[in-house]
């Protein structure tokens, strides 16, 4: 996610005078030699006289308890710690940077790598106005960036669109299996579903009219679409079946918080 982001940025222009990128693993083959990236093995490495305007903690939950505080040194008013860890809260990186940190917490979606994410992000207090909007600038360069006041929200929208592309995928993979069982051979199968729901994912972000009424319109009385969805959309279909999902993802997103 980090390295999508970054595409995103050097792309659009917004890095400005430069990045430095603190990887044990060396550059990514995507950045190696790429002028105004310099990418050091850890954050002792980094210049003696840097000042960040942002610090982006792009790095898995489970190891941001060895990578948060190396970074105190960096807390003052010019420089504003933007996140994009699952689970870990402002209050976390309040604890670990101080108090005086000004903390920007958001939740992407792997789209952004193709510049198609959506990210919704909230602030604390030591945020100014100007560090809120740098950063929301950042996330805006890889897809919709939404501002939200209250960080509860975060968990579901982690549920909801962090996770979303997933349950996308495994629809792709759901309606092409089912293909198969149809009788269609696999490979047109897999091209059917992969395509239809790409396409109807534009349709509908094209369209005016909400995805209930897209669905209508597709569905004649007493056709074949309307068999299929007398199934999906029974009972024990696929609206009860995402609200138990959403709801098992939002409390795990709670869970690794606390």
């Amino acid at each position: 996610m980090g390295s999508a982001m970054l595409s995103g940025w050097l792309e659009s222009g917004i890095a400005g005078g430069g990045v430095h990128v603190v990887e044990p693993m060396g550059a990514p083959a995507e950045f190696d030699g790429v002028a105004d990236v310099n990418v050091v093995a850890d954050v002792a490495a980094l210049p003696a006289d840097l000042n960040p305007e942002v610090v982006v903690f792009a790095v898995k939950p489970q190891q941001m308890d060895d990578v948060a505080p190396g970074y105190q040194k960096y807390v003052g008013a010019e420089t504003a710690f933007l996140s994009i860890a699952a689970g870990k809260d402002i209050a976390y990186f309040q604890s670990n940077l101080g108090d005086g940190a000004a903390i920007v917490r958001a939740m992407p979606n792997t789209p952004a790598a193709i510049g198609q994410g959506i990210t919704v992000c909230c602030s604390n207090a030591a945020a100014s106005d100007d560090q809120r909007e740098l950063c929301r600038s950042l996330l805006a360069a890889t897809g919709e960036a939404v501002v939200v006041d209250d960080e509860g929200l975060i968990d579901a929208v982690t549920a909801v669109s962090g996770g979303g592309p997933a349950y996308v995928f495994l629809l792709i993979e759901c309606l092409a299996a089912a293909g198969v069982a149809a009788g269609l051979p696999a490979d047109l199968s897999d091209r059917l579903a992969l395509i239809t729901v790409a396409g109807s994912g534009q349709l509908a972000l094209a369209s005016e009219e909400p995805p209930a009424t897209l669905r209508e319109n597709v569905t004649s009385p007493g056709g074949t679409t309307l068999e299929a969805l007398k199934i999906l959309m029974a009972d024990d279909g696929l609206a009860p079946l995402m609200t138990r999902a959403i709801a098992a993802a939002t409390e795990r997103s709670r869970e690794l918080a606390g």
